[in-house]
């Protein structure tokens, strides 16, 4: 088993800037892909980005390129999320994931690939 806790989220202001973390502990050596979603109120949970350890490429949804960074501390076996140039439709509350499998850019993107998540973390960008 392994478990996800996320944490940084909050509230922040248009334009602003947030550090989302999500730390990993158990089987961590079992984790191949990991991934941040989100889902806001009526919304179906929406792929934000993503990191495969074995290669170390990443992946973002389109509307957060340019603006946010995943990476990761494989020492700390922690994930982070780096949001930049925030926007209102950024408000959400944000899952960390971890799948078992390397999963390609398709994978990365799709909930089902992943075999465990986060309670979330509540980030709302005020206007």
């Amino acid at each position: 088993q392994v478990q996800l806790v996320e944490s940084g989220g909050g509230l922040v202001q248009v334009g602003g800037s947030l550090r989302l973390s999500c730390a990993a502990s158990g089987r961590t050596f079992s984790i191949y892909t990991m991934g941040w979603f989100r889902q806001a109120p009526g919304k179906e949970r929406e792929f934000v980005a993503a990191v495969r350890r074995s290669v170390g490429l990443t992946y973002y949804a389109d509307s957060v390129k340019g603006r946010f960074t995943i990476s990761r501390d494989d020492a700390k076996n922690i994930v982070y999320l780096q949001m930049n140039s925030l926007k209102p439709e950024d408000t959400a509350v944000y899952y960390c994931a971890a799948s078992s499998y390397d999963l390609g850019k398709l994978g990365t993107a799709s909930t089902g690939r992943y075999d465990y998540w986060g309670q979330g973390t509540q980030v709302t960008v005020s206007s």
